[in-house]
């Protein structure tokens, strides 16, 4: 279960490669832009100001969050992204912090680079920071005698869940799309106590946290959270460096025979 929320805490950070994404978007009088993972809608409606003519299609898998994205006047609707099939008038895809959830989404690239129409755009984020130590430490934790019996067979995604910039660059120019595909190391400067701890509480701690109860859970960040705080440490004003690799990637579709 996604808590919007603290989903939404830190969203301004979280919004800025929502923004890098777009910005690289070309300028395009789309029919329909399409948000495929809108969570709780506050990025949706930059959307609808970019292309104010279009019609914004949105979609997320979790009920919460399609909830909280109405709530804003998003016409969201809750939909599994790899059921997700793209309309003829579809002009523009946005896929932010959606596919590393989804093992294989290479596959799913290819299938809707296949059926979008000629000369649309497919933009996606996705968090390239799996190996970084708040990550490896998480997975050192829960894979711990203490944690793994209780964990049972939850897999927490490694380094793999995504590919690199020049992988996904090969992926869809193979697909005959043109690619402008980067990454970007954000250097976030978090404020308050256990700062990393409460930024992955709203992310990649959300599989442990729906695999325990609440006192399994609050033993969980107990444990956690010293180890984070000796892995990031604060600053003597209270704030924390938390360095965050994000991959992009825009793709253009090919002309069609």
């Amino acid at each position: 279960m996604w808590d919007p929320a603290k989903y939404l805490d830190y969203s301004d950070l979280r919004a800025r490669p929502f923004g890098d994404l777009i910005g690289r978007i070309p300028d395009t009088a789309a029919r329909r832009v399409v948000d495929l993972g809108c969570g709780p809608g506050n990025l949706t409606v930059d959307l609808a100001k970019r292309w104010p003519g279009a019609v914004i299609e949105a979609s997320d898998s979790s009920p919460e969050m399609v909830d909280a994205a109405r709530s804003r006047g998003v016409d969201a609707h809750v939909l599994d992204v790899r059921d997700w099939e793209p309309r003829p008038d579809t002009g523009v895809v946005v896929s932010n912090a959606v596919l590393q959830w989804v093992p294989g989404h290479q596959d799913l690239l290819r299938r809707w680079v296949g059926q979008l129409p000629a000369g649309a755009f497919l933009a996606v984020q996705v968090p390239g920071n799996f190996g970084a130590p708040s990550h490896r430490i998480t997975r050192e934790l829960a894979g711990s005698p203490a944690w793994s019996s209780r964990l049972g067979t939850l897999v927490l995604r490694e380094d793999d869940a995504v590919a690199t910039p020049h992988a996904y660059a090969d992926l869809l120019a193979d697909e005959g799309c043109a690619v402008d595909a980067w990454e970007t190391t954000y250097m976030q400067r978090l404020s308050g106590e256990r700062a990393v701890l409460e930024w992955i509480t709203g992310t990649a701690l959300r599989p442990i946290r729906a695999a325990l109860g609440d006192a399994d859970w609050a033993a969980f960040r107990e444990q956690l959270a010293p180890l984070l705080d000796a892995a990031y440490p604060p600053r003597p004003d209270g704030t924390t460096w938390f360095e965050f690799r994000r991959i992009f990637f825009v793709a253009q579709t090919p002309p069609r025979a």
